[in-house]
């Protein structure tokens, strides 16, 4: 372990402790080095890198986490359609608009989606609370953290929500009232 003088040193220091080393090795001038000399500004890069490689990582299974949560979405949301198909005939037989039943399915797409969203929270911030309070670490949980989930779980919730809801509105107000 070494110290330059100042920032501006340090590249000198380095080429002091390179020479200084391969004498006291008994070193060739053709022959590599047998040590290595790393700065902290390498290492801060190595770690700088790793870190973005672990944040790319979490965004991959964050991803796949939100498809998977929006397939489950739309499937329950598709199930709801089927079985409910006699009321969505029986509303569009009295006058209700194909935007009136593709609102009213959204917004049951949406709501469940936001649920789920309020859960994950929960249960992050508590998991967090508790591996904080067990490794005796700090945590800072974001309000913007906070908020972006919320916003993404309601997007999840429009992106898989509006087929089952298009196929709601769409119904052919005879047919479903035939449903069985």
């Amino acid at each position: 372990m070494m110290q330059a003088a100042n920032v501006n040193q340090i590249q000198a220091a380095q080429d002091e402790a390179q020479a200084l080393l391969r004498q006291r090795h008994h070193l060739q001038p053709a022959e590599d080095d047998d040590f290595s000399i790393r700065n902290m500004q390498e290492i801060f890069s190595a770690q700088e890198a790793s870190s973005r490689v672990m944040s790319l990582m979490l965004a991959a299974v964050a991803s796949v986490s939100l498809i998977v949560g929006g397939i489950g979405i739309m499937n329950i949301m598709l199930v709801s359609v089927r079985e409910r198909t006699r009321e969505i005939g029986l509303r569009q037989a009295v006058g209700a608009k194909t935007r009136d039943i593709l609102t009213q399915f959204l917004v049951e797409a949406i709501t469940l989606s936001i649920a789920g969203g309020v859960v994950g929270i929960v249960v992050g911030i508590s998991a967090s609370a508790i591996i904080s309070k067990l490794a005796n670490w700090q945590t800072v949980i974001g309000v913007g953290a906070v908020f972006l989930a919320v916003v993404f779980s309601a997007l999840v919730g429009v992106a898989f929500g509006y087929y089952p809801a298009r196929k709601a509105a769409y119904l052919d107000p005879i047919e479903a009232l035939r449903y069985e």
